[in-house]
């Protein structure tokens, strides 16, 4: 897949649904940066609290994870997660695309022992966090 080169600035989403990775990257460098996770209820979030995100970091585009089984096949996460990207699309007229995120809340865990983290999770979440490793993974497979 072709990414146009006008896409430069991305908002990522770690889809969940208690909470709502988000992280915000740019292609020109291919780096991204964890934004606070959103509280979801049932995986719908507050949409007005999407849209002050959206305004505030103008992104051009968004990537979603998707929770694919570890055999490549969809589960019902994945089919709520590509829900959740059409959602943004449609609220947003925004480009969405997805990015398989197996291993992404492993690699999340990992990372966050690595710098520190204790394995309270509820305490500190690694949603976001899930988010930039999604994001990071996505603008490495598309630069500019």
């Amino acid at each position: 897949m072709t990414i146009p080169s006008t896409i430069k600035s991305l908002l990522a989403f770690d889809f969940g649904t208690q909470s709502i990775g988000v992280a915000t990257g740019q292609r020109l460098v291919g780096t991204a940066s964890v934004l606070p996770p959103i509280k979801a209820r049932d995986g719908i979030p507050n949409w007005d609290v999407i849209a002050d995100i959206i305004k505030e970091w103008q992104p051009d585009a968004f990537v979603v994870g998707i929770p694919c089984n570890m055999d490549g096949t969809e589960s019902e996460m994945s089919r709520r997660a590509r829900k959740f990207g059409n959602r943004l699309h449609g609220r947003f007229n925004k480009p969405w695309f997805p990015m398989d995120e197996r291993l992404s809340s492993f690699e999340a865990k990992q990372y966050a022992a690595e710098l520190g983290h204790k394995g309270d999770y509820a305490a500190k979440p690694i949603d976001s966090l899930a988010a930039q490793l999604i994001l990071e993974t996505w603008l490495a497979l598309h630069p500019i």
